[in-house]
């Protein structure tokens, strides 16, 4: 399998780097990639762990929508131990990812920690890719929680004539 070619059908666009992939689903597709903090073109990327799973995606976008975000950092303010747990993660996110700059590189860097934010929640997307990736995230736990089994019967994206594209026999499971 490609997985270049399969991500970029579940994003809907080309890729502006390589990206490895950090978690499959029960089908074997790409649920979240390793994107590197510096694009091909030298562009600084904060985000990690992109989430590609287009269930995952759809689930997520429906909680922002309903007001998860501020949910999210009422739970961090709300609860000592949920923002102790985010500022770690937070803090393992950013060395991570600025682990793998390049020693002597004196271009701009991405900053922040999980989605490029300096503090709270910008995004569950990457939250919960940072948690699928097999990392400690509170808030991408809180989220698993809301949206999980990821439990496709049928592939999101598939073959024709060689090239693959979303799959317009996929549904969302219920």
């Amino acid at each position: 399998m490609d997985d270049r070619a399969v991500v970029e059908a579940q994003v809907g666009r080309a890729l502006r780097s390589e990206a490895d992939v950090a978690q499959r689903c029960h089908l074997g597709l790409p649920v979240v990639i390793n994107v590197p903090p510096l694009l091909d073109d030298g562009t600084p990327f904060p985000t990690l762990y992109w989430l590609t799973c287009p269930l995952a995606v759809k689930r997520i976008g429906r909680i922002e929508a309903a007001g998860g975000v501020r949910a999210a950092e009422q739970r961090i303010a709300d609860d000592p131990n949920v923002c102790a747990a985010h500022d770690q993660a937070m803090a393992r996110y950013r060395a991570e990812r600025d682990a793998l700059i390049p020693d002597g590189y004196q271009g701009h860097r991405p900053t922040g920690g999980v989605g490029g934010t300096r503090a709270g929640v910008k995004c569950l997307h990457a939250h919960y890719a940072d948690t699928a990736a097999a990392n400690r995230n509170p808030i991408g736990a809180w989220t698993a929680e809301q949206i999980e089994p990821l439990d496709c019967s049928t592939p999101c994206v598939a073959t024709v004539d060689g090239a693959w594209s979303r799959n317009p026999a996929w549904t969302e499971p219920r």
